[in-house]
């Protein structure tokens, strides 16, 4: 297949690119820098957000399929950015839909649900509670809308608690690192009792490649482990994992009255996938 990825220089892009390559696909990695991008992608500096006139399907190299990855401060819930770039994602997902493009998957997020207790799946009401939940869903039921008009498959990828390359990110396990590397001896934490659904960025990447590379299982679909953990449970494992020397200040922040205590993906869809593509 060739996959067209936008946001390909991100912190999940580059690992699906990566993935998506040592399986055997034809990638066009697209972003506004791909400087730290696989060098055996056909990779192109491109500013999504200002697109020139013509065919941007048969511009970006017509491809089988697109994962949309491409989103702005991923990290900070409440940017207003969320809002204000909403309309431009439409624009470019709808006019590779107008060019010719069959074939769409979109980076979706567990907070398109807002507060929720128990399993997630593809019927599970939203009702965010951030910009970027909100900016994700409106998204999420416009391209919904738009595909079915125009014949075009859609894959929305929901994904939930990612770690790894923690570096690259602004989670806490990125934070721990920093705070490691500072020389403080603790790190303020909650409870840690809250349970959530962890997946490492590859294992990540793995999965968002097993759905853009089949077509027979489509819709909103959880990438994810399935399996709730305590956030306290991860977080010690981690610091083990990395062996810090940081010890957790417990009760050093209240838990967020927002925060579900358990919140986790259905799994069954994506390991539906995963038995079609081993």
């Amino acid at each position: 297949m060739k996959i067209l990825v936008t946001g390909a220089n991100g912190y999940i892009g580059r690992h699906v690119v990566t993935t998506l390559l040592n399986r055997g696909c034809e990638v066009i990695a697209c972003d506004i820098s791909t400087k730290e991008v696989d060098h055996r992608a056909h990779r192109i500096d491109f500013n999504l957000f200002n697109l020139p006139e013509g065919n941007i399907y048969q511009l970006l190299g017509a491809p089988d399929a697109c994962l949309h990855m491409a989103w702005r401060n991923g990290f900070v819930h409440n940017a207003t950015t969320h809002m204000s770039d909403l309309s431009a994602h439409f624009n470019f997902i709808s006019r590779m839909i107008d060019g010719g493009l069959k074939q769409l998957a979109v980076m979706g997020t567990m907070h398109e649900i807002g507060y929720w207790e128990g399993a997630i799946d593809e019927n599970t009401p939203c009702n965010p509670t951030s910009m970027y939940g909100i900016a994700k869903d409106a998204l999420r039921r416009a391209v919904t809308l738009y595909t079915q008009q125009h014949d075009c498959l859609l894959q929305w990828l929901r994904c939930y608690y990612i770690l790894g390359d923690d570096k690259k990110s602004n989670s806490i396990f990125g934070k721990i690192l920093k705070a490691e590397e500072d020389g403080k001896p603790t790190f303020p934490f909650t409870t840690g009792k809250n349970k959530y659904d962890f997946i490492n960025v590859d294992e990540l990447a793995h999965l968002i490649s097993a759905v853009v590379m089949q077509r027979d299982i489509n819709g909103i679909i959880n990438c994810c482990n399935g399996q709730p953990v305590s956030l306290a449970e991860r977080v010690e494992t981690f610091i083990k994992e990395h062996n810090l020397n940081i010890k957790l200040e417990y009760g050093a922040f209240p838990d967020r009255p927002y925060d579900s205590p358990c919140v986790y993906g259905d799994a069954k869809k994506i390991n539906q996938i995963l038995a079609i593509k081993s």
